[in-house]
């Protein structure tokens, strides 16, 4: 079966990232979880589309302790930094984020980047 991604992996010595730049994020859906499931109150299910600029980042580093979540790629190539390896992403891919992810995003493309990010929140 063709893939029509890219999935390619380079080590890399540090895991320095930029602060965020060119990143527009628009909130999609919501879902109080209190209601939903015992347990969860205080909780919310977020579904963002994430757009990451030709030479955009999502940074600084960070991790997703007490904020698990999928990402799916839309459109472009996203770079996912993390434990010193850096992992392109292609359309029609993703990858989760659990408490074991820290990590920071770039688009090293000459197209606009988009995701979709679906993960669970505290409400604000």
């Amino acid at each position: 079966m063709p893939h029509d991604y890219t999935e390619q992996s380079t080590k890399i010595n540090e895991q320095v990232a930029p602060e965020t730049k060119g990143v527009t994020v628009k909130l999609l859906s919501t879902v109080d979880l209190g209601p939903e499931i015992k347990g969860m109150a205080g909780r919310k299910l977020r579904m963002r589309m994430v757009t990451i600029e030709p030479g955009g980042v999502f940074g600084p580093i960070h991790d997703h302790k007490d904020r698990p979540g999928t990402v799916y790629i839309l459109q472009g190539t996203i770079t996912d930094h993390r434990n010193g390896i850096a992992t392109d992403y292609g359309p029609g891919v993703g990858w989760p984020e659990d408490r074991n992810t820290t990590h920071w995003l770039e688009n090293r493309g000459t197209i606009p980047a988009v995701e979709i990010s679906v993960d669970i929140v505290r409400q604000e």
